[in-house]
């Protein structure tokens, strides 16, 4: 779909709630966004995820999840990625995010490394 014919315009709104503007305008029931930290910051190199259950116009950060600080010397992409994963699987189960899902993927993740492959 072209941003013409889904309405886009310009965004009026900040990094972390665009996808809210774009997610309604195409009626995603999730969104997640990638967003690289700005230079001049203490991780310049480093990368936030942010997950929003319904987006739309008007959310606040309190409902949205966010896993940042994902860079070399931080959280490790195949960490965040995990994360990721079973955040987005809770949120469609459970039709939430931000502070109404916490994440406890850290229990699935310890599961994960345990288990043998093959």
């Amino acid at each position: 779909m072209s941003p013409a014919r889904a309405g886009a315009s310009r965004p009026s709104s900040s990094r972390a709630t665009l996808a809210d503007e774009v997610g309604e305008i195409l009626g995603a029931r999730l969104v997640l966004m990638l967003i690289g930290e700005r230079p001049g910051l203490s991780s310049p190199d480093s990368l936030g995820l942010y997950l929003t259950h319904g987006p739309r116009i008007g959310r606040n950060d309190g409902e949205r999840n966010c896993i940042s600080n994902v860079h070399g010397a931080g959280l490790s992409p195949e960490v965040a990625a995990f994360k990721a994963a079973w955040l987005i699987r809770e949120a469609l189960a459970r039709r939430i995010t931000g502070v109404a899902l916490k994440d406890e993927s850290e229990g699935a993740l310890g599961a994960e490394r345990r288990t043998p492959i093959g």
